[in-house]
């Protein structure tokens, strides 16, 4: 989360209007789920190109945030692929167990084909669309969206804790691998275990700490955004 948040800003595209950034995020998204596979393909390998051209990271870099989502689209398209049929006669090929065969059917293979390219179409939009949207943008994009003030507070400190949290557990795991808490499995799940429990009481500890900061600035219920 942090270094995807430290690339936004420093992507050649950072200080570029946020509504054309958005607009630009529609056109692509409309294209990912309208084209044929092959333009999906081709789409893909675009945006791709430019994201890492505007970041200034590897393609290699990029070919491994895409295998974390990819590995959930994975699952999705082998329960598409298998099919279960009477007879094996509309299977490309299969394996009978008990009454029924187990195997390749056709029409799946061709919407996973399809629904493949697409997903990762658009999730090649949607990584763009992140990575070069540093948050005080989109903030002012969601401003511009009149969106409710409440629902922008909300996101903001979503958005804050999560760096807390992350900090919090990274300080308290290294703590731990100091003391070899994880130099097996029955030590590490008792760290585990431990982990979660400091981590709690450490981020209420830290939203109290925010609270008596911002009650000491005159703090009336509203963010100015």
């Amino acid at each position: 989360m942090q270094s995807l948040d430290a690339l936004s800003y420093q992507s050649r595209w950072r200080q570029r209007d946020p509504g054309m950034k958005f607009a630009f995020w529609v056109v692509m998204m409309v294209l990912a789920m309208s084209l044929p596979p092959a333009g999906q393909a081709a789409l893909l390998l675009c945006i791709a190109a430019f994201t890492c051209w505007l970041l200034r990271v590897s393609p290699l870099r990029y070919l491994k945030w895409l295998l974390i989502p990819f590995s959930f689209l994975a699952v999705g398209l082998v329960a598409i692929i298998i099919s279960f049929a009477r007879t094996p006669d509309t299977l490309l090929w299969g394996i009978q167990i008990g009454q029924y065969w187990v195997g390749l059917d056709p029409a799946g293979l061709t919407t996973a084909n399809q629904t493949f390219w697409r997903s990762m179409a658009a999730l090649a939009a949607t990584f763009w669309f992140m990575l070069n949207m540093p948050f005080e943008q989109l903030i002012k994009l969601m401003k511009r969206g009149r969106l409710p003030l409440v629902l922008i507070e909300q996101i903001l400190l979503t958005w804050r804790f999560i760096f807390i949290f992350l900090e919090e557990a990274a300080t308290i795991y290294h703590a731990q691998s100091l003391r070899f808490g994880y130099r097996n499995l029955r030590t590490g799940y008792r760290s585990l275990a431990m982990l979660v429990t400091m981590l709690f009481s450490r981020v209420m500890m830290r939203y109290q700490q925010m609270s008596v900061a911002l009650n000491v600035k005159l703090y009336q219920g509203d963010f100015h955004l």
